[in-house]
């Protein structure tokens, strides 16, 4: 076996790159360690051209592995794994949409680079994925323009994880509590001084194991193809381009005028249909990037901080629903409804990372064909919806209220019904219309909204609102959510090389200024969550019992909770380890369940007065059951009748009598000792019972 290895420092921690002929078939590979953590990366390109296509055929898989994590995952019927879980997806997306844009994108070979866990750490496993598809990529012989580096910073209220090269930034993911935009431009630039680290080792790696790249270079086009451009196509362009309306139509409506001319012509048949879409398509990149620049016009003719219009709707869907919210932006159309259920309906994660782990808190997406005016599959979700649910739902974490103040399992479900740019942010908007509809009482309402940036001849502008056009062809998706108070969550996705810092620290200050007009109308609409959660939605009551309880109040194989769950029909019952327990329920099943469970797990003392039913006699006294726990028995002994002496206690008492009692005493073996007499010194006399010279027991005998 050959070995040759390469270590850096980051952070504190060795990052070592093996190189092995363990996977000597593939283009190139890496096995990267950083501190406990281990991944293989592979890239391979085919030999064959796809012709039949016109997009750039990337693939990238990240494999997770359980014995990584030193576990045997899967079913009790299937130990392996099975479908990617969503942290695998969205793992795997940030390696691509760093990768992706450095590709020449006119290649129409299919690549692959594939994630493989080893072994999982404390280390966070996407930026050592990324930083090892980089290195796999970079010693190929796949056209690639890289290398990239990728680090992961944690402050103290927010998550970075920045991927970049050459001092700009190329694909970030934010997570954070409010925090406001400085302090996320610094942790841009803290990771961009770490990036140069990691990007010089990678390059003296390069220089000794590079291979020679594949020719990458841009086949050219018969004479004909500019000739009919410039002819008819040419002065089409800008107002296609151009032309005050929202949306890519007349994109559309050129590039189909374009594609059925070109065919019209001889010397062009022979040409692929993929081949001449990508001509008119970088025409029309072009155009798009100069007008803004030179002639300071965008698509739909707003100025370039300008908002589209907005709407705002906070329930009024239904009532079955638990709360919904409607918002607009623009072309973009987001409904979304909230689900309340109890503790119990949290979902089980169950992962590489993650083991039996309770998540409490969801938001799912769903993109149907028809948003975008197109047909298509339904059913399933891919890795897009995937990935925009987890940005809206990274987007609106910061302002769930902690399950202590709110133990609800809270689900939103974004339906997006029509896309024109950024339908994530329109979850994220919608959903706090939703959630606030609900009662539910979140920190702050959140809003979010995408920026974009055209480049030409080395200058740029910003964008704010970017859609159809602007998304497609534009530098950046820059997705910043936030409150009044600060930034909860940024995504960015590029189709440059890299970003530099000032232009997103730029967008940072403008994405912070549409939000606030955003929120203004959000609360316009409604300016609080409402003081009550939907009847519908089940009630939560919430106790805690001493951890020794648990088990009474279980019963041996469940026997007691499960009783009590038939008797008072409550939807569920959950014990933590702690003794917290919460009931769930409707119609007061609720405080029926929690009025049972109290008497079980109650601890009786001196003085006080309960019903008793004898429960048994015995010739000393009878036993008197008070409440339902298994401690809930006492004895009156026959001298706590009567304040006179009676006869045998068989004259007074029988099984299934019940009568009031008070708690006399409890012992120092925990028996409690109960009195009629203290509670009612005439119940006796009341009986018809007279004082007897029979001499009955007059003093108590130990108990069994």
């Amino acid at each position: 076996m050959k070995t040759k290895s390469y270590s850096l420092e980051v952070g504190g921690k060795q990052m070592v790159a093996e190189f092995t002929d363990l996977a000597e078939q593939a283009n190139g590979s890496v096995i990267l360690r950083y501190g406990d953590t281990a991944v293989l990366a592979t890239a391979v390109m085919s030999g064959r051209t796809r012709d039949d296509i016109d997009y750039f055929p990337l693939t990238v898989d990240y494999e997770e592995r359980f014995y990584a994590a030193g576990t045997i995952g899967g079913s009790r019927f299937m130990r392996r794994e099975g479908r990617p879980s969503d942290a695998a997806i969205l793992s795997g997306r940030i390696v691509d949409r760093t990768i992706r844009p450095l590709f020449p994108q006119h290649i129409r070979n299919e690549v692959q680079v594939v994630i493989t866990m080893l072994a999982l750490g404390d280390e966070k496993p996407a930026t050592i994925a990324v930083n090892a598809a980089s290195i796999a990529l970079a010693v190929s012989d796949i056209p690639w323009n890289g290398p990239v580096a990728a680090v992961h910073l944690v402050e103290k209220n927010f998550d970075l994880v920045a991927c970049g090269k050459d001092g700009t930034i190329n694909m970030i993911e934010v997570g954070a509590q409010q925090v406001d935009e400085a302090t996320i431009a610094n942790g841009f630039a803290k990771s961009v001084e770490e990036h140069n680290k990691i990007l010089a080792w990678q390059k003296q790696i390069i220089a000794e194991l590079g291979k020679p790249k594949r020719d990458a270079t841009k086949p050219e086009l018969p004479a004909e193809v500019a000739q009919l451009f410039e002819a008819e196509f040419a002065a089409k362009v800008t107002p296609a381009v151009f032309c005050g309306i929202a949306g890519k139509d007349e994109i559309h409506h050129l590039t189909d005028a374009w594609m059925a001319r070109a065919k019209e012509i001889e010397t062009l048949k022979d040409i692929k249909s993929g081949v001449l879409k990508r001509f008119i398509e970088d025409k029309v990149d072009e155009e798009i990037h100069r007008g803004a620049i030179e002639d300071n016009k965008r698509a739909d003719n707003r100025p370039f901080d300008q908002l589209r219009p907005l709407f705002a709707k906070a329930g009024g869907v239904s009532p079955v629903l638990h709360g919904s919210g409607i918002f607009y932006r623009g072309g973009t159309h987001v409904f979304t409804a909230l689900t309340l259920g109890g503790p119990g309906d949290s979902q089980v994660i169950d992962t590489m990372e993650e083991h039996d782990g309770k998540k409490r808190f969801m938001h799912h997406y769903n993109f149907p064909p028809y948003s975008a005016g197109e047909t298509g599959r339904m059913g399933g979700v891919n890795r897009r919806a995937t990935g925009h649910g987890a940005l809206a739902e990274k987007a609106l974490a910061a302002v769930i209220p902690d399950a202590v103040d709110f133990p609800y399992t809270i689900r939103l479900v974004s339906e997006c019904l029509a896309s024109n740019g950024s339908t994530s942010m329109g979850s994220a908007c919608a959903s706090t219309l939703a959630l606030m509809d609900g009662g539910v009482p979140i920190k702050a309402p959140v809003a979010g909204i995408a920026m974009g940036v055209m480049t030409h001849n080395g200058k740029h502008k910003v964008m704010t609102d970017i859609q159809g056009p602007e998304d497609e062809f534009g530098g950046m998706d820059f997705k910043v959510a936030g409150t009044r108070n600060g930034v909860t969550a940024i995504q960015l996705d590029i189709k440059l090389d890299g970003i530099p810092l000032e232009v997103l620290t730029e967008a940072l200050q403008g994405a912070k200024v549409a939000r606030a007009q955003i929120l203004d109308v959000i609360e316009k609409e409604i300016g609080a969550p409402r003081a009550t959660i939907s009847p519908r939605a089940p009630e939560i009551l919430t106790m805690r019992v001493k951890p020794d309880q648990i088990g009474m109040v279980i019963g041996g194989g469940g026997k007691t909770i499960n009783g009590i769950k038939d008797v008072c029909q409550v939807d569920d019952i959950t014990i933590e380890d702690d003794g917290s327990i919460f009931i769930t329920g409707k119609n007061g099943s609720a405080q029926k369940a929690k009025v049972m469970i109290e008497a079980i797990v109650k601890e009786y003392k001196a003085g006080e007065v309960y019903d008793g039913e004898v429960t048994r006699m015995m010739d000393f006294g009878a036993f008197m059951r008070v409440g339902v726990g298994k401690d809930a028995e006492g004895l009156v002994h026959v001298s706590e009748v009567a304040p006179f002496r009676i006869d045998k206690i068989g004259t007074a008492l029988k099984v299934g009598d019940k009568v009031r009692v008070m708690i006399k005493e409890i012992d120092d073996k925990g028996r409690i000792n109960l009195s009629i007499k203290a509670v009612d010194p005439e119940w006796a006399t009341k009986k018809g019972l007279t004082p007897s010279t029979n001499a009955g027991p007059t003093s108590r005998p130990p108990r069994s």
